[in-house]
């Protein structure tokens, strides 16, 4: 199948080329800086292996079934060109109707990223035309954008959804009227990275209806809704890493067998499975995750979680943005520093606080060894912190 790339930035031409690519014939999609053959640079968990582009050509054609190649680095730095069939991308969107409702949605998100393509691909798989949010957002774009929303069918209302990053959501409740429009929606999805407990209470408590998230573009975005695995969706976990199964699953990675083998197995039972690098629990049909495995640094011996650090210090007052990254340390060898915005960070009395909150809830050596204040937290195009930018700053000062 031919393979057509496509402006990502253009949301409107990533809906056009979806729409043939997914309820059509296609041809198929690419979405960013779509890589050629790759080698794999690995950590010390396989899954964890990402790819490198060689410099080959990108390829020009994909297996058929292909809707999607999206390619996206995260927060690593090296490119993954993922594939997603029609069938991955259609029983996410289905799913997710079963699970929170069928109605019209907003497309707030970048649509070059599979949460993004997942709003497009959910109107298309209803048969409605999405809703666009016009240029960068803010939350009076947010407010216009929901406002213009509003329809019938027979004297119904339709219901409305979005999908929204964290730091979208906090810049939706720092605004009145983007508030109240956030609490008009049937749902809304976040996704993208964990929720500050403070955050999502501000926006219980605005009456906004929340579903948080978990999921990969390996995924197909989203396939656990509040701890909740969607229809048809498998969880286990394998020496403490998630592992994902399902029709949701994408083909593997565009140009790279051997990467797709590591990072999708294949058990006796033929059922193939993703690994997702994260650690957690799944007790009682919940899923809870506690934190990346290659997040996790050596301070004096010992070994601390950084997801679970940053998931304390975000509990405080003040902090519900902070970014916790690794720095190199001569005396314990590793520590970490907190990267926060405001006045609450920028109090003299600020670090002594968050250290002693995170040593009560996870031990000394887990304390964060200083806070840097910045003005905004550096962001990628999904709206995920750019860690590594954080971490080079943490260590050169630029």
């Amino acid at each position: 199948m031919r393979l057509e790339h496509v402006d990502a930035d253009d949301a409107r031409a990533v809906l056009r080329g979806l729409r043939g690519a997914v309820l059509g014939a296609g041809p198929a999609i690419a979405l960013g800086a779509t890589t050629g053959a790759t080698t794999a640079a690995t950590t010390a968990d396989a899954a964890a292996a990402v790819a490198i582009p060689t410099g080959e050509p990108a390829p020009t054609e994909v297996p058929a079934g292909t809707a999607v190649v999206v390619t996206t680095s995260g927060s690593t730095g090296y490119p993954k060109s993922v594939a997603l069939s029609r069938s991955a991308l259609t029983s996410s969107a289905l799913a997710t109707a079963d699970r929170i409702g069928e109605g019209a949605w907003l497309l707030a998100l970048p649509a070059g990223y599979v949460a993004g393509i997942q709003v497009l691909v959910r109107s298309l798989v209803a048969g409605r035309e999405p809703a666009m949010l016009s240029g960068s957002f803010s939350a009076a774009a947010f407010t216009a954008a929901a406002s213009a929303m509003a329809s019938s069918v027979g004297g119904t209302r339709v219901p409305t959804y979005t999908s929204l990053v964290p730091a979208q959501l906090q810049t939706v409740l720092d605004d009145p009227a983007a508030t109240r429009a956030l609490a008009g929606f049937e749902a809304v999805l976040v996704g993208g990275q964990a929720l500050a407990p403070a955050l999502a209470a501000r926006a219980a408590d605005a009456g906004a209806r929340i579903v948080r998230t978990y999921g990969a573009s390996e995924t197909a975005g989203g396939c656990v809704y509040d701890g909740v695995p969607l229809r048809d969706v498998g969880v286990r976990i394998d020496a403490g890493e998630v592992r994902l199964s399902g029709p949701t699953l994408a083909d593997g990675y565009l140009g790279d067998p051997a990467l797709t083998d590591r990072v999708f197995e294949t058990d006796a039972d033929g059922r193939r499975w993703y690994r997702t690098g994260d650690l957690g629990s799944f007790d009682e049909g919940r899923l809870q995750i506690t934190g990346r495995a290659d997040n996790v640094i050596v301070s004096g011996g010992v070994n601390v979680s950084l997801d679970r650090v940053e998931r304390v210090v975000r509990a405080l007052e003040g902090f519900t943005d902070a970014v916790v990254v690794p720095v190199v340390d001569e005396r314990w060898g590793q520590a970490s520093v907190v990267f926060a915005t405001g006045a609450s960070a920028a109090s003299p009395d600020a670090l002594a606080a968050l250290r002693a909150a995170v040593a009560g809830a996870l031990g000394a050596p887990a304390r964060p060894r200083a806070i840097v204040v910045i003005d905004e937290i550096p962001q990628l195009a999904s709206g995920k912190p750019d860690r590594a930018a954080l971490r080079a700053f943490a260590t050169t000062g630029r």
